[in-house]
């Protein structure tokens, strides 16, 4: 099937087929990534811009390698170095760029919405690579891609999400995705981190429950994915201590007792250790967190391909 969507702009937007089609596709891309010569024309003579409004190294690291890798530019603009210091507007940011004539524009905005908004004014594909606490669909998309390195299907496995729910776009978008294919999710996270509405998430996630019962969240659980406290976020504090977080929501290796055997381990990144997560645990032999990492280049490969070189071309171009 053809993937028919210009922009990438949050996974509930994706169907099913659409979600098949992006894994599928990294998955071919993933091989370039092997050999000797990381690199092949498929992307030839398109602009990349990724315009990133906060931090990121995982995230444009490999937006930047998937463009190249695929013969494409890559132009790497970032708040501090951008008119936005001087005053100017994120519309007329993009109304500027689009004068370039680039062929995608990449956006981490702490703006919900913000993709969409470029989507409307720009004839350039717009593909979200985080808005505010709405979504980061390229990172469900490999951590789905990563699962399916050790699990033959994403359907009905028990997965558990754990963390900082309320200010967590990841949760929201693996919500949605793994919803979709069949997965039954359980969040859980202190009750202040749990937003109040998150059930809204079961009409279109599927199987969801919320709990912040840590080892109910466990209980015989294939994945388990743990995220960040994001303190950046928080304008109060939602939780006595560090420590004491750790000791109700940190995963150690007695906790992964309550898990199914061999369950696997997840983080989007970055780690806080002895936070969110224990050492020997992140560092541990069902840790696959450098897998998602690996994941990530033929994710974004996938993506930049389907949006904007899907179209023109008969073939991936990828040929040795």
């Amino acid at each position: 099937m053809a993937f028919n969507a210009k922009h990438l702009l949050g996974i509930e937007l994706l169907s099913v087929d659409q979600i098949r089609l992006i894994l599928e596709t990294a998955n071919t891309f993933r091989e370039i990534s092997t050999r000797s010569i990381k690199k092949v024309p498929t992307l030839r003579g398109k602009t990349i811009i990724n315009l990133f409004f906060e931090s990121s190294t995982r995230t444009r690291t490999s937006f930047e390698i998937a463009a190249k890798r695929l013969s494409a530019d890559a132009i790497n603009i970032s708040t501090s170095t951008s008119s936005i210091v001087k005053g100017e507007t994120l519309i007329d940011t993009a109304r500027n760029l689009e004068a370039m004539a680039p062929d995608a524009i990449v956006i981490r905005h702490s703006s919900a919405g913000a993709p969409h908004q470029l989507a409307k004014f720009c004839s350039a594909s717009i593909i979200n690579a985080g808005d505010g606490f709405h979504e980061h669909p390229t990172q469900a998309l490999l951590d789905a891609l990563t699962i399916l390195d050790h699990r033959p299907s994403l359907k009905d496995l028990r997965v558990a999400i754990i963390g900082d729910i309320a200010h967590s776009r990841v949760a929201r978008s693996n919500c949605l995705l793994l919803g979709k294919m069949g997965a039954h999710i359980t969040v859980c996270g202190p009750p202040t981190l749990l937003p109040i509405n998150f059930d809204q998430y079961s009409s279109l996630a599927g199987s969801l429950t919320v709990t912040d019962n840590m080892n109910k969240a466990l209980d015989q659980a294939d994945v388990v994915m743990m995220l960040r406290i994001q303190l950046e976020r928080q304008k109060e504090a939602f939780f006595p201590s560090i420590r004491e977080y750790f000791r109700y929501y940190g995963l150690t290796g007695e906790r992964m007792k309550f898990a199914k055997p061999g369950a696997i381990i997840m983080h989007p990144g970055p780690i806080n250790r002895g936070v969110e997560i224990a050492s020997e645990v992140a560092d541990g032999p069902y840790s696959v967190i450098l897998g998602q990492v690996a994941s990530g280049v033929g994710i974004r490969m996938a993506i930049l391909y389907l949006v904007i070189g899907e179209r023109e071309q008969t073939g991936l171009g990828i040929e040795s």
